[in-house]
């Protein structure tokens, strides 16, 4: 096979169905990937190796690490087994560093794993503030509408998430085989593209309590999920002020929370 996107392998399989055939089929990588702070290691993830620069300074904004000031650099090193991604931190990050203490091997869909105490597991989060961001049942159906152009990975495996953010526009998306990953990889690659977070993530996954975590440490105030919400998601969604609608389909939609951002809304879900 050519032309595979970054993040695929050609992989030899047999196919079964009315007469047996060999042949390759396209899969996602999967590597371990160090994300590593002023040269300690705080996480090990398995993560599909693109995008690891996104990666290093969205993970750091989304966990509460540091803000996109504290960062001075991020450089990947490719190792035998792996790819470390160095994060180097601004002396005053060190105390927010420190509080992590994170020493996790996480496997792909895993957002919490490592993590050692409920508090941080049910971390406080900021509130996102009032903005003027508004968006119409229209556009909510034409920004999931437009994902599947968007993402060439899962068009080639089948087997990978993706996080966008929608503006008026699909503006970027990121993919990886874990949907905390994707999400990171986003919020990293908007921080480094200077794209204020006044807009929607499009989650292509399930939305969990961590992923609400992570888009409001991002600041969006809108989460647009093709999948459903657990309910301690919406109730975050909620205290957190941000509008959570899911279940999306270029044709329907269900909203949960704050759905004053829906300008023709007549109804508002509390």
């Amino acid at each position: 096979m050519t032309g595979a996107p970054t993040g695929a392998r050609a992989t030899p399989r047999l196919a079964f169905g009315p007469s047996v055939q060999r042949g390759d089929r396209l899969l996602p990588e999967e590597a371990a990937v160090a994300l590593s702070f002023n040269g300690t290691t705080q996480a090990v993830m398995m993560a599909t190796p693109a995008d690891l620069v996104d990666f290093g300074h969205g993970f750091a904004l989304t966990e509460g690490i540091a803000g996109p000031g504290d960062i001075l650099s991020v450089e990947v090193e490719t190792l035998a087994k792996g790819h470390d991604v160095q994060v180097w931190l601004k002396p005053q990050a060190e105390a927010r560093l420190a509080a992590r203490r994170r020493t996790m091997s996480g496997p792909v869909g895993c957002g919490l794993c490592g993590i050692d105490s409920i508090d941080q597991a049910l971390r406080d989060v900021p509130v996102v503030p009032p903005s003027p961001f508004r968006i119409t049942p229209a556009e909510v159906m034409a920004a999931v509408a437009a994902l599947p152009g968007q993402q060439r990975l899962h068009d080639a495996t089948r087997a990978v998430h993706c996080a966008g953010f929608w503006n008026g526009r699909l503006a970027l998306t990121r993919e990886d085989v874990g949907r905390h990953n994707a999400l990171d990889k986003l919020a990293g690659a908007m921080v480094r593209g200077g794209i204020a977070p006044q807009g929607a993530v499009l989650l292509t996954s399930r939305v969990s309590t961590d992923m609400v975590q992570k888009v409001a440490m991002l600041g969006a105030p809108m989460i647009i999920a093709v999948s459903a919400p657990t309910a301690e998601a919406v109730s975050l969604a909620e205290a957190s002020g941000i509008t959570l609608v899911a279940l999306a389909r270029p044709d329907r939609f269900e909203v949960f929370t704050h759905s004053d951002r829906l300008t023709t809304e007549e109804t508002h879900v509390r």
